[in-house]
């Protein structure tokens, strides 16, 4: 699929992204129940959101991007998962492979395809894998890539793939394929209760051809820390953050609109309810709190970038960690109380809110946090680095 007939809008400064996700936030809830009922894939909002400018906001200043900081990307995917979360999922990946080109990739690497996502293209992964790991082998020409990868969130909405494998020597790199290239197949297979319009379904890699230079040395992003993974993180954390709003934004909504009060309350309204105004409150802290640690995070992975120093790296890393323990528990909490609070009415299929639930429980495991909390307390009681993995 190509919709670069027309170039992308070119968005220059963090508050002109903050307000474009504003935008979307509203045109994308207006669909994401019927589209999340249906499994309606969001191709058109994709193509609409990439076509704003969004995609492009973190190019590197020096190739023309708007080079925004963490916070305000963070923001950025936010709002658009309060919108909907499984379209704001599907540019994690595409903003995960701009970070990796601007730590390892080489300069033709980089003008040729951050110029390409100024115009409007857009990154999708084949990376995690189901099985042994997909294989990188010299061939005539470059090279050839086999294997099945699985969780291949965005590559059905992208231009360009893409995927890690093992070269001859056993180490990490990751290739740059196009979206349609011959031996590259994507099925769109993915049935997980929540997330349900990312079609992160499977990719079957069959003698794939690889141009040599776009082949890029995976390894030497974990010789040492960089702010890659905790970035990836941040954006994870960021969706949780927006499912979590967007919950309890339409637990207020129901409350006020359809819920009846308890009988013994007293009251006229389910809103003047104490026990009810109580609990609401107790959630609406838990979402500050996370919205507060994320914003902490964010500022703390900028800081890393700017020093370009390990230990600033691995101590950003640590604050992305606190903040997705504290997205992941207030997603899960607000959606919770939804049902709790909006009351039995609010189970009905009519209103589908239980999206909500499947969302932030189907996302929520995309990393365990429970060796978060290892590392967290490692970190804190021991003075240990944390490991240099994809999840931290």
């Amino acid at each position: 699929m190509d919709d670069r007939s027309t170039p992308a809008r070119l968005i220059r400064t963090e508050a002109e992204a903050l307000a474009v996700a504003a935008e979307f936030r509203a045109s994308l809830a207006e669909g994401a129940a019927e589209r999340d009922r249906h499994r309606r894939l969001p191709l058109a909002e994709v193509a609409a959101l990439s076509q704003s400018g969004l995609w492009a906001i973190t190019v590197p200043r020096e190739h023309g991007g708007a080079d925004v900081g963490y916070a305000a990307l963070a923001e950025v995917v936010a709002r658009l998962a309060e919108g909907d979360s499984s379209v704001a999922q599907i540019p994690q990946n595409h903003f995960s492979t701009l970070e990796t080109l601007r730590h390892i990739a080489p300069a033709p690497v980089q003008r040729e395809f951050f110029a390409r996502v100024l115009a409007g293209a857009r990154f999708g992964n084949a990376e995690a894998e189901r099985g042994p790991p997909a294989m990188l082998r010299p061939a005539e020409t470059g090279f050839r890539l086999d294997g099945r990868k699985a969780y291949c969130t965005g590559a059905l909405f992208a231009h360009f793939v893409t995927v890690t494998a093992r070269d001859a020597e056993g180490r990490a790199v990751v290739a740059i394929v196009e979206r349609d290239a011959p031996g590259l197949t994507l099925l769109d297979d993915w049935s997980g209760m929540g997330q349900r319009t990312t079609a992160s379904g499977t990719a079957i890699l069959d003698a794939l051809a690889v141009p040599a230079a776009r082949v890029l040395p995976l390894w030497q992003a974990s010789a040492r820390r960089t702010t890659i993974g905790a970035l990836a993180q941040l954006l994870h954390a960021a969706i949780d953050l927006g499912i979590a709003r967007a919950a309890l934004a339409e637990t207020a909504r129901f409350v006020h609109e359809r819920s009846r009060p308890f009988a013994d309350a007293g009251v006229p309204r389910a809103a003047d309810d104490p026990l009810l105004v109580v609990r609401f409150g107790q959630v609406q802290t838990r979402v500050h709190a996370a919205e507060a640690m994320l914003a902490r995070a964010a500022a703390s992975l900028d800081a890393a970038r700017n020093a370009a120093d390990e230990t600033a790296c691995s101590a950003a890393s640590i604050a992305v960690a606190e903040a997705k323990v504290l997205t992941t528990e207030a997603a899960l909490a607000a959606a919770d109380a939804l049902f709790e609070l909006a009351g039995t009415h609010a189970t009905l299929a009519c209103y589908n809110l239980d999206r909500y639930w499947r969302d932030a429980r189907t996302h929520t495991l995309h990393d365990p946090i429970r060796w978060k909390h290892h590392a967290i307390g490692d970190w804190h009681l021991n003075g240990a680095a944390p490991p240099i993995r994809s999840y931290l």
